[in-house]
């Protein structure tokens, strides 16, 4: 019999009791090591400068009339914690993006996202490694720079190659025909059409040193003759799994970047966005040194259950919330 409308979960029982399982054993794994669960508002006055993420805004019935937003996800109330002394500190929570539905995506997901202070980037990449094999069964993971990345699968060198060279080469491997496109969307489809597809017969892999305009709001640092971004990426099987920085503490080149955001919005004639000015004041007060990762836990639980569109592992997607 087909219903009318939709109202059962898409999520079957056994994807229903796997999530309590991998919730169970997130927080186990953090209380083992002593990292504090915290909550932070799912609704704020200001939301991520960002041009790449697409925030939801939600009209209110105060006085002042301004929109609040639904948080692309909890890191600029995190610093805030963390800058008035948390210590390390980790969060389940909700997160929205719009714009963000397919396989892989829902406007409405589950994000664990976790600070580290004194942490490097690379041992947060070690703690990162011991959550997966917590949670998928332990296996090796290939650690391998965003440049070396590009010279060994596409013979490019991101720092070095002339953005005529990245267009030749992003029409030789896409169906891609502009030559309209910047040199990080160049970059940005070579990664998801050559480079990405190859980590779907690597395992479990590690991209970091990332091309500093693609930093957000990681540190920068000198390696190997270049400045990179201290960000790293994990796929396992090809999906991509955590994002996550060497942490900006610098108050001065956190506004620099918004300017930089906020000209990328205009120039694709959308509306900019003010910085938070209580994440701002946080910044100037002083994050401690500290690495942070945000990882989406359904495309965790895809994994863990064996499922290919995450719409399978929620109980109610976006076309039957």
């Amino acid at each position: 019999m087909i219903e009318a409308v939709p109202w059962r979960p898409r999520a079957s029982n056994s994807c229903l009791r796997a999530r309590a399982k991998l919730n169970e054993t997130i927080r186990a794994f953090f209380a083992e090591r002593e990292v504090l669960e915290v909550e932070t508002p799912l609704l704020a006055r200001h939301t991520v400068t960002d041009p790449n993420l697409e925030p939801l805004a939600v009209e209110t019935s105060q006085a002042s009339k301004a929109p609040r937003y639904l948080q692309t996800s909890p890191e600029f109330a995190m610093k805030r914690l963390l800058a008035s002394g948390s210590g390390s500190i980790f969060q389940l929570c909700k997160a929205f993006r719009d714009g963000e539905l397919g396989h892989r995506h829902n406007p409405e997901f589950t994000m664990l996202e976790w600070y580290r202070p004194h942490f490097t980037m690379v041992e947060l990449m070690d703690e990162v490694a011991a959550l997966v094999d917590a949670t998928l069964g332990e296996s090796n993971c290939i650690r391998m720079t965003y440049r070396d990345a590009f010279r060994e699968l596409l013979a490019i060198d991101p720092w070095e190659c002339s953005r005529k060279a990245l267009l030749a080469s992003v029409q030789a491997h896409t169906s891609c025909r502009t030559s309209e496109l910047d040199r990080d969307s160049c970059l940005d489809l070579l990664l998801s059409h050559c480079i990405e597809p190859e980590f779907a017969n690597r395992g479990r892999v590690f991209l970091y040193d990332y091309p500093p305009s693609q930093a957000a709001l990681a540190a920068c640092a000198m390696v190997d003759g270049v400045q990179v971004a201290k960000r790293f990426e994990l796929y396992v099987d090809g999906i991509e799994l955590a994002n996550g920085y060497q942490e900006l503490l610098d108050a001065a080149e956190l506004k620099r970047r918004v300017r930089l955001d906020n000209q990328e919005l205009r120039t694709a004639g959308r509306s900019q966005r003010l910085v938070d000015p209580q994440f701002e004041g946080a910044m100037q007060h002083g994050l401690p040194d500290c690495a942070g990762v945000a990882l989406g836990v359904d495309r965790l639980l895809m994994l863990t259950v064996g499922k290919s569109d995450v719409r399978d592992v929620l109980a109610f997607d976006w076309l039957r919330a």
